[in-house]
């Protein structure tokens, strides 16, 4: 009995330095995970305006991340996410700025400036104004088929699969389809993740046309002109093709992962990575890249204000996405990677932008030529990848049009713009590629238009 004991105890001995060893050796880990949930859980419901159970059961219900704890005051604004009781990590929500999580040294009363919003009512029906659209019954579709499809790509009773949260389907500016899970609605913000690259894409764009810089302009960064990276240009991070280093993996801490749920200012994360090839040799996808154009282009204007008020002032809000809402960092930088918010159908009005190349209702918010640049592939990306855009040219989707192009987020979330078809479809959800055969879709939603 005795021996028995004993060996026992030396078993949970085992057992416990074995529990130690992986806290040990994940606990580093935990301020990516807890940082993750409390920043999601706090714009989820303050931006979102969902609950705290939703959140938990939709959005943050993925492995490692539903292993923390959240707590949400409704009061303070704030969200605090642990796990047992380990890495404690706050975030808070402000109006105009989002959500933001913060570090022990943050000031939470400090006054920060916003975003200056104007909303035009122009009398007019959806896309161009306030009112719900005319209803107008074109012959060239095949209304059933369209409804079929769209249907195709959500769940069925109950299985859990395709994640599909959302779809709106426009053609000819023109709303031919519209399906929601049952918590949601056409009034529901929703986070695009890296379709905000697309967004912070389209402020070059303006800026280009205006007249006010040059993307083929050498990047402005102090710390490179010593070195072979004083050769990158604008246009080499907006095509993704700039040779720097960068590690995309959300699965680890990586380079993005401490960026996001780490740095205090993201726009210097990729600045401070060595060149490991030359500009337009190597194609790699970099979140880092975007949140340094976002760097950038704060350095276009005199004032903090000025840069806030840019994108929703010049293209925006002048296209009347109201309710999107782009949210800033610690440092007061927009996060251009990863946090746009807004409903699906003015997620719908940006597909229609770059649908008329930018012309919105007779006024022209980029012109021509920035269409045309990006939808010219990055050299290196095989034809799947523009000006911070996605493109099909390469035939990624290949039942899909070669001329169709897109802004793509994490868990599949798009906003696939199809020229050759008049059409824009925008689908939003809780996985991608694997959960959702995005190609039979295409095929099938194109194959409805005759």
């Amino acid at each position: 009995m005795k021996r028995f004991k004993k060996i026992i105890k030396v078993l949970f001995l085992l057992l416990f330095v074995g529990i130690c060893i992986v806290v040990v050796m994940n606990y580093p880990k935990l301020t990516i995970l807890t940082g993750y949930s409390a920043k999601h859980m706090n714009s989820s419901v303050f931006i979102g305006n969902r609950s705290l159970e939703f959140t938990d059961v939709n959005d943050n219900n993925f492995s490692p991340v539903h292993l923390a704890d959240d707590e949400v005051n409704m009061k303070k604004k704030t969200a605090v996410a642990s796990v047992f009781g380990l890495k404690e990590r706050k975030a808070i929500y402000r109006d105009g700025l989002g959500s933001v999580l913060i570090d022990d040294d943050f000031d939470e009363n400090k006054p920060v400036l916003v975003p200056y919003r104007t909303k035009i009512n122009t009398g007019l029906p959806y896309p161009y104004g306030e009112l719900e659209q005319k209803d107008t019954v074109f012959g060239d579709i095949d209304y059933d088929k369209v409804n079929r499809v769209v249907a195709s790509i959500f769940d069925t009773n109950e299985e859990n699969i395709k994640k599909t949260r959302a779809v709106l389907v426009l053609y000819k500016d023109q709303i031919i389809a519209e399906k929601y899970i049952d918590e949601l609605d056409k009034n529901s913000k929703l986070l695009g993740w890296s379709m905000t690259k697309s967004i912070l894409s389209t402020t070059y764009g303006v800026l280009q046309t205006q007249g006010k810089i040059n993307i083929e302009d050498k990047a402005p960064i102090s710390a490179w002109q010593n070195d072979e990276r004083k050769e990158i240009t604008i246009n080499n991070l907006l095509q993704m093709n700039s040779g720097l280093e960068w590690d995309e993996d959300y699965g680890s801490i990586s380079d993005v992962t401490k960026m996001l749920y780490v740095d205090k200012d993201m726009t210097s994360s990729q600045i401070h990575k060595k060149a490991i090839h030359k500009p337009n040799e190597y194609w790699y996808y970099s979140s880092g890249t975007s949140n340094l154009l976002s760097g950038i282009l704060r350095k276009q204007f005199s004032t903090y204000q000025e840069y806030l008020d840019f994108p929703y002032r010049e293209f925006i809000d002048k296209i009347g996405m109201n309710s999107m809402l782009i949210e800033t960092d610690m440092a007061g930088n927009y996060v251009g990677s990863s946090y746009a918010w807004a409903t699906v159908r003015d997620w719908g009005k940006f597909g229609l932008l770059y649908l008329h190349k930018g012309d919105w209702n007779g006024n022209q918010i980029f012109n021509t030529q920035w269409f045309d640049y990006i939808t010219t592939p990055s050299p290196t990306s095989e034809g799947d990848y523009g000006g911070h855009f996605w493109l099909n040219a390469g035939g990624f989707y290949p039942d899909a049009p070669k001329d169709m192009f897109s802004a793509n987020g994490f868990q599949g979330q798009r906003v696939f713009i199809i020229p050759s078809k008049d059409l824009v479809i925008v689908r939003f959800g809780l996985i991608g590629d694997a959960g959702v055969d995005f190609n039979t879709f295409l095929k099938e939603m194109v194959s409805a238009i005759e």
